[in-house]
């Protein structure tokens, strides 16, 4: 997969891309988070989804491994703060998946905090 396009959709490598993030490395800015919780549902990547969600409303768990929902694509729409200096962000964006044999597309509207230790988490949607 490092070889390959990062399933985000930023035309970037994965290697140079959201595989920093999932290695440890923490996101600068709130979409570069969001893009990175997408590509980890597309590669079912439980741990890291649970890490970069905040405390207060994350699940126990999300059971990923018998999930057949099949990624198909993520749009940014816009981003409002969530930048280096701010604590607090959010990012509209449309992610397009296949469930069985009907495609369906999640519009949300996704909210970030930074937390004191200064990393970038997913609060809620809506």
């Amino acid at each position: 997969m490092s070889a390959g396009p990062c399933p985000c959709g930023s035309g970037k490598k994965y290697a140079v891309c959201c595989g920093p993030l999932h290695a440890g490395k923490d996101a600068r800015t709130c979409e570069q988070l969001m893009r990175s919780r997408y590509s980890a549902y597309v590669l079912r990547l439980e741990t890291y989804l649970l890490h970069t969600w905040h405390p207060y409303s994350r699940p126990d768990s999300l059971n990923l491994r018998g999930d057949q929902t099949r990624w198909l694509g993520l749009k940014i729409h816009s981003r409002e703060d969530g930048g280096p200096g701010d604590g607090v962000g959010w990012v509209t964006f449309s992610a397009h998946y296949r469930l069985g044999e009907e495609v369906h597309t999640l519009v949300e509207r996704s909210e970030f905090v930074r937390m004191p230790d200064e990393r970038w988490v997913y609060l809620n949607g809506e």
